[in-house]
């Protein structure tokens, strides 16, 4: 699990909206911390597509990062990651984790969709184009769409989606623009890892064609000098850093709690405290949702019991964790849960393990510097795309649930995760009310 979930953890920093390197940096501690906490034998949690969207989308990172700088937008995301946290484990100690099997499934399938576009949107641009996201923003404001951007980002700050999907319809309209390199093999890297899985011994496990194409593109980058953007150089650690446990010292960056604490996330939600805390509890709320769904799916498959307040309770701590050393909010990894489980993992041992690997593993993670940002794309690009093209459970919808999934979908992609899912919410709540009653009694 260690080595398939590499170049998913480096793809997903890119969707955070940071350096790719700083995934590898800090996913080990929460993992370690989450294998602590859970009771599942099979779970595996990090960030994952949807919690990098929606740590992105709630702090509207691409502007932070060009005000700020990134180092700044770290600490940000950090800081946001321990009230995402903090806000689980109090969710978790009131007992909302048994309410949360009671949100509707049209809000869910809807803002799955929607999240899932937002998705597509953020990875796009390094897909696509040679130079990211700064190259195609630069074309956007250069074509006729530019004055719809500019209002929207003036009048509506929050909704912070509709400025990606735009980015997104110009990009997909647009392939004169696409680079030359970059695009091409995005495109072949993003088939092979869908489809690659079909033609590779069965005795290998799932993940093993995001290893290889990942590995070929990097070779390639090495030996025809890749001209788009790649991960770039990673940093070594200060030899002087880490936690001393006794005679073990365990390589690890902490980040300075006054930095951590003086992060301005409550200006990111307008100076409002309980709009952070609606966000954060939300956000903890929505990551929660994942969890749920792989516990109820493999422990019941299993014949094995789970609570769900212990798993709330355990993903606020990795979450805190995750502040601490600096990294976006963490939830459950359905895909890396799944490599877990097919080894045939029978305790939390294997969460524990593989956090330590990776750990130790980093000094050595150089080997990655050259890997072309596009390859990293289509990891991402490869786990949505089907569903955004395809969306059955949307599609097979009718009435009042037409209307409520798509309103949810819809929502979430122009505006954020966080508000798209109040919107849905708000959906059910009005359309209930025109229901037939035999509806509602079914």
């Amino acid at each position: 699990m260690a080595a398939t979930s590499v170049p998913q953890l480096v793809a997903y920093a890119q969707g955070v909206g940071y350096a790719s390197y700083r995934g590898l940096a800090t996913a080990g501690p929460s993992l370690f911390a989450w294998g602590l906490a859970t009771g599942s034998p099979f779970m595996s949690c990090g960030v994952t597509s949807i919690t990098a969207l929606m740590a992105k989308a709630d702090l509207d990172g691409d502007g932070y990062v060009a005000e700020h700088g990134e180092e700044a937008y770290v600490t940000l995301v950090a800081a946001y990651s321990l009230w995402v946290g903090l806000c689980s484990a109090i969710l978790g100690i009131v007992g909302f984790g048994k309410l949360a099997g009671m949100v509707p499934g049209n809000v869910r399938k809807g803002f799955k969709w929607g999240c899932a576009v937002g998705v597509v949107a953020s990875a796009i641009p390094n897909g696509l184009f040679t130079k990211g996201s700064k190259e195609l923003s630069a074309l956007v404001m250069q074509s006729a769409l530019a004055s719809f951007v500019i209002h929207m980002k003036t009048k509506f700050p929050a909704a912070t989606g509709i400025v990606s999907v735009t980015n997104l319809f110009y990009a997909i309209t647009h392939p004169g623009k696409w680079g030359m390199i970059a695009a091409p093999l995005f495109i072949v890297c993003t088939a092979f890892v869908m489809k690659g899985a079909k033609y590779l011994p069965k005795s290998f496990p799932p993940g093993t064609e995001v290893i290889i194409a990942t590995a070929l593109a990097t070779l390639m980058s090495m030996k025809f000098d890749y001209p788009g953007n790649i991960v770039g150089e990673i940093p070594q650690l200060d030899p002087d850093a880490g936690i001393q446990l006794g005679p073990i010292k365990i390589p690890v960056s902490i980040m300075n709690p006054k930095d951590l604490l003086s992060a301005p996330v409550v200006e990111r939600f307008g100076g409002s405290y309980p709009a952070l805390i609606i966000s954060a509890t939300l956000f903890a709320a929505v990551n929660f949702l994942s969890i749920m769904g792989i516990a109820s799916s493999f422990e019941a498959e299993n014949g094995i019991q789970w609570s769900a307040p212990r798993e709330l309770i355990a993903q606020g701590v990795a979450c805190i964790v995750a502040g601490v050393t600096g990294s976006a909010p963490v939830s459950g990894s359905m895909s890396r849960s799944l490599v877990s489980r097919m080894a045939g993992t029978t305790s939390q041992m294997s969460c524990l393990v593989t956090a330590l690997i990776w750990i130790y593993m980093m000094p050595y993670m150089t080997v990655m510097t050259p890997t072309p940002q596009a390859a990293l794309s289509a990891v991402i690009i490869s786990a949505v795309i089907k569903s955004v093209v395809f969306p059955t459970d949307l599609m097979s919808m009718k009435g009042a649930d037409l209307i409520v999934g798509w309103g949810t979908g819809i929502g979430t992609a122009i505006t954020s995760p966080t508000i798209g899912f109040g919107i849905g919410l708000v959906l059910v709540a009005v359309t209930s009310v025109f229901k037939p009653s035999k509806e509602k009694i079914a």
